[in-house]
């Protein structure tokens, strides 16, 4: 991560990336995104996601439908969503996860990131007054 972001400044421009990009994929992107950042994991949690179509689809019985669609937008996207976590981050992800529920309408984009080395982690804990082993 660049010295001259801050740490909400990052979260709002991930969840402004991946708003954008499920927009584009499925048509209409969630109404309410928020980014959560830790040490080795930024998880993204949105709601309102689905469109009118896919509550029509719910409403007639065919969830499964719903949930295979919407992982097939996952599957499909990763590549996207994984870029725009990298650029802004300037971390590396190792692994991408994602997850639709229907009721509540929420969905979760989480990504781990490569461990930062331990020399520059220790220096960061050290600056921001951590302990070791806290975060």
């Amino acid at each position: 991560m660049s010295s001259t972001v801050l740490p909400g400044e990052l979260a709002v421009s991930i969840s402004n990336a991946v708003v954008h990009l499920l927009s584009q994929y499925t048509g209409r992107g969630p109404t309410k995104a928020r980014t959560y950042i830790s040490d080795d994991l930024i998880s993204v949690v949105l709601r309102d996601t689905l469109t009118q179509g896919e509550r029509s689809l719910i409403a007639d019985g065919k969830r499964d439908l719903v949930l295979g669609t919407r992982k097939a937008y996952q599957d499909a996207m990763g590549p996207d969503l994984i870029a725009a976590v990298e650029a802004r981050s300037g971390r590396e992800v190792l692994a991408f996860l994602s997850s639709t529920h229907i009721d509540p309408d929420v969905a979760i984009e989480s990504f781990v990131l490569r461990p930062r080395p331990q020399a520059h982690a220790a220096g960061e804990r050290a600056a921001s007054g951590a302990a070791p082993g806290e975060a």
